[in-house]
């Protein structure tokens, strides 16, 4: 699976009166296993973010192959190595930076952690390393004193019974623990329950994630390292070429839906997606300033 894509769907068609539009956003709720028994099963994505599951039919199938088998700490209590940052003197490599640990608290099925929004609103959110996009609900938006207008950007969004259109606004920065990113894409979108958002990779995406279900806590290690040949920007090649395919991909399904609603003469709904592609692109745009001059392959930016 390509970054991004996890949230990509496909265009719909018209119904008897009502418009299926293709959905891209889709929220993946990550399941964990539990921590008293049995087998759990380690993966890494295409952004270096590691996931843990159960059953390894849950496991994307282009990651299936390279799952690792491991117990669980009722059958394993001691730390796992092989989740600790690589020594000099073990590998002969330098030091990998020190990692920022978060504390998780379980939640039914769910990982939940304390977020920081804007530096004076702090509320419980789900972690989800699989959904695109950080969400915070309407009353937290409007806390913020968040201002959604004919400007903002709206994306498609599925719910159990409905597709509709939220505004994708921009925080000013999210914490967690003492890992800061500063502004942080966010969806505005109520989920079910009393969690006030959901914690995804437009915050995520700027650490490699390490879940330690097991201590309960999420370890992240910054993505951003000192200058190298290997390293333009501080970035890796998988940083880059994750990033890059990101923005490419949101495009072209936003550019489908696009050609959905046009055929359906929805015009509120086309004006709001022009806005969405414009602001992608000039994400795009601006990610290719850096890229150049971070002096970044060409071949890391297709």
């Amino acid at each position: 699976m390509r970054p991004g894509t996890a949230v990509l769907g496909n265009v719909g068609t018209l119904g008897d009166e009502r418009m299926r539009a293709a959905v891209f956003f889709f929220v993946v709720l990550v399941l964990f296993a539990s921590p008293s028994h049995g087998e759990m099963y380690r993966w890494v994505d295409g952004n270096g973010t590691v996931h843990f599951a159960d059953d390894p039919s849950s496991i994307p199938e282009k990651y299936r192959s390279d799952a690792e088998s491991r117990k669980t700490p009722k059958d394993l209590p001691s730390a796992r190595k092989e989740e600790k940052p690589a020594t000099a003197s073990s590998t002969g490599k330098p030091s990998e930076p020190e990692g920022i640990d978060v504390p998780l608290a379980r939640s039914g099925e769910v990982w939940v952690t304390e977020v920081t929004l804007n530096g004076r609103t702090r509320q419980p959110f789900i972690v989800d390393t699989g959904a695109s996009f950080t969400l915070i609900s309407r009353q937290t938006a409007s806390n913020l004193g968040v201002t959604i207008d004919e400007s903002t950007p709206f994306l498609p969004v599925v719910t159990a019974s409905d597709v509709i259109l939220n505004p994708l606004i921009t925080l000013r920065s999210v914490r967690v623990g003492k890992a800061e990113v500063e502004n942080v894409d966010a969806l505005v979108h109520n989920l079910p329950g009393q969690t006030a958002g959901l914690l995804g990779n437009s915050f995520l995406s700027k650490f490699r994630v390490v879940i330690d279900s097991g201590k309960g806590k999420m370890v992240l290690f910054r993505q951003e390292g000192n200058l190298s040949p290997d390293r333009p920007g501080g970035y890796g090649k998988e940083y880059w070429i994750g990033r890059f395919q990101y923005y490419h991909s949101i495009l072209y399904a936003l550019n489908k839906v696009k050609a959905t609603y046009e055929r359906g003469e929805i015009r509120k709904e086309v004006t709001r997606i022009n806005n969405s592609i414009r602001y992608f692109e000039n994400q795009l745009a601006e990610l290719e300033r850096k890229a150049s001059f971070a002096g970044v392959p060409r071949n890391w930016r297709e």
